[in-house]
C-alpha cells in the first residue's frame, strides 16, 4: 500500500545542493522588503487634559484637541476644544470644534459651536453653525461666518476697500499745503 521510492522521496542530494544557491536568491529581494515598512497612518494622540486643579496663565495653541477641566488664564487656539463644567477660560477660543460645558468669558469663534445646559458664556459667538441648550447662559451677540476661524470674516477685502479713505481733516491738511506751495 504504501511504498517508499526514490522519486517521491526528497534526496538528501539536491536539498544540499540547493540551499546555498537558493537562500541566496531569496535572501536578495527579502533584505530590502524587511527594511521597507509601510508607514501606516498614525493614531490620532489622544486629547490633551487639563486637570480641575490646574491654574495656567498664558496662551494655548495645539492642532490636536484639548480638554479643560481647570482654569486658563489666556487664548486658546485647538482642532476640539471641551470646556468641562468645572472649567473657567478667561480669553479668547478658536477651534474647529468648541464644545462649551463650563464657563467662558471672551470671544468665542468656531466652526461648530455648541452650549450645553451647564454652559455659561460671556462674550461673542462667531460661528458657522451653532447648538445652543436649554438651560445654557449666554451673553453676548452671535454671528454666522462662512470662516469663523480667521479674524478678518467672509472673505478678504480688496486692496482699494482695505485702505481707509482720508478723514476731512486730512483732506482739508493737504489743500492747505498744496494752498501754501
Amino acid at each position: 500500500m504504501f511504498s517508499k521510492s526514490k522519486i517521491n522521496e526528497p534526496g538528501p542530494k539536491q536539498a544540499e545542493a540547493t540551499p546555498t544557491a537558493a537562500p541566496m536568491a531569496s535572501s536578495a529581494p527579502a533584505a530590502p522588503a524587511s527594511d521597507y515598512k509601510p508607514s501606516a497612518p498614525k493614531a490620532k494622540p489622544p486629547a490633551s487634559l487639563l486637570s480641575s486643579d490646574l491654574h495656567i496663565t498664558g496662551n494655548l495653541k495645539t492642532s490636536g484637541d484639548i480638554q479643560v477641566e481647570g482654569t486658563v488664564e489666556g487664548d486658546i487656539r485647538a482642532h476640539l476644544l471641551t470646556v468641562g463644567e468645572t472649567a473657567t477660560i478667561k480669553g479668547e477660543v478658536i477651534a474647529d470644534d468648541v464644545v462649551v460645558n463650563g464657563r467662558v468669558v471672551g470671544r468665542v469663534r468656531g466652526l461648530k459651536v455648541r452650549l450645553t445646559a451647564t454652559a455659561r458664556v460671556e462674550g461673542d459667538i462667531i460661528h458657522k453653525t451653532i447648538a445652543i441648550e436649554s438651560g445654557a447662559h449666554f451673553e453676548g451677540s452671535v454671528q454666522r461666518q462662512d470662516d469663523p476661524l480667521t479674524p478678518g470674516g467672509k472673505k478678504a477685502m480688496p486692496a482699494a476697500a482695505a485702505a481707509p479713505a482720508p478723514s476731512a481733516a486730512v483732506k482739508a491738511a493737504t489743500a492747505a499745503a498744496k494752498a501754501e506751495s
